[in-house]
């Protein structure tokens, strides 16, 4: 298959569009200058001037700015696809550590030079007891179990925040205008959603779960403090018998 082929329809949208609208320029600067000179040399525009003023844009021009745009719009989306796999988990195509953190701090950054926010939370989420997936099932199930994880947390979520994963099976998420009680409602959900999700290695069903940490802001925040707390309370989660959530306000 040829790379134009696996442009997307918005792509293909804004080749014609572009195409058809430069074209269309092209066709009435013709026609403007043919009109001048013909003006010049002879009584003016004529049916066949006006012919050879719209049909060599076409002839000529077509073919050209079609291939043009084409192959411009192919290198917008080879850098778009060159920009999502340096940001995108390859498993599990959450965004990856570093995509995720600079994003959080970028948003912490702007609210903290803007003085302003309406609050959020940081979330860290880790699978319970995933060492005996992989030793009892495998890696490759291990894979599909954290698969399973993160479309469950990324449904949950929605598009109200970002989801990452940090590394091994432990994810994070960030709700931008998040107050304690959203959060803690979103973190549940999470919860919810992964114990019930469906994982069934060769056939045995096999329960999922996982502990949440969590920790809200008012207005600004630090990413390495907010890290630090939501990391305490995942631990806090997981010694008080795992599958559960447990937030906290930051200073």
């Amino acid at each position: 298959m040829s790379a134009s082929a696996r442009l997307p329809p918005r792509a293909w949208n804004r080749i014609w569009r572009n195409a058809g609208l430069t074209l269309a320029a092209s066709i009435a600067v013709s026609i403007i200058l043919t009109n001048i000179f013909m003006e010049v040399f002879s009584a003016g525009l004529n049916v066949p001037g006006l012919m050879v003023a719209v049909l060599m844009p076409l002839v000529l021009g077509g073919p050209m700015l079609f291939y043009l745009t084409l192959r411009h719009e192919q290198l917008r989306h080879a850098n778009r696809q060159l920009e999502l796999l340096a940001s995108t988990d390859w498993l599990t195509a959450c965004l990856n550590r570093g995509a995720f953190t600079t994003r959080v701090l970028a948003d912490l950054t702007r609210r903290t030079l803007a003085s302003t926010g309406d609050g959020g939370a940081l979330l860290i989420i880790d699978a319970d007891a995933f060492k005996q997936v992989n030793d009892r099932f495998g890696h490759q199930q291990g894979d599909i179990a954290l698969k399973v994880m993160a479309n469950a947390i990324r449904d949950s979520v929605g598009v109200s925040g970002l989801v990452g994963r940090m590394g091994g099976e432990e994810f994070g998420v960030y709700l931008t205008g998040a107050d304690p009680e959203t959060a803690d409602q979103v973190a549940e959900r999470i919860r919810h959603a992964v114990a019930t999700a469906q994982f069934s290695p060769h056939g045995t069903p096999w329960p999922l779960s996982v502990s949440i940490g969590g920790a809200t802001f008012a207005q600004c925040a630090d990413f390495n403090d907010l890290y630090r707390l939501a990391d305490q309370r995942l631990y806090q989660a997981k010694s008080h018998g795992r599958d559960r959530v447990d937030m906290m306000q930051a200073a």
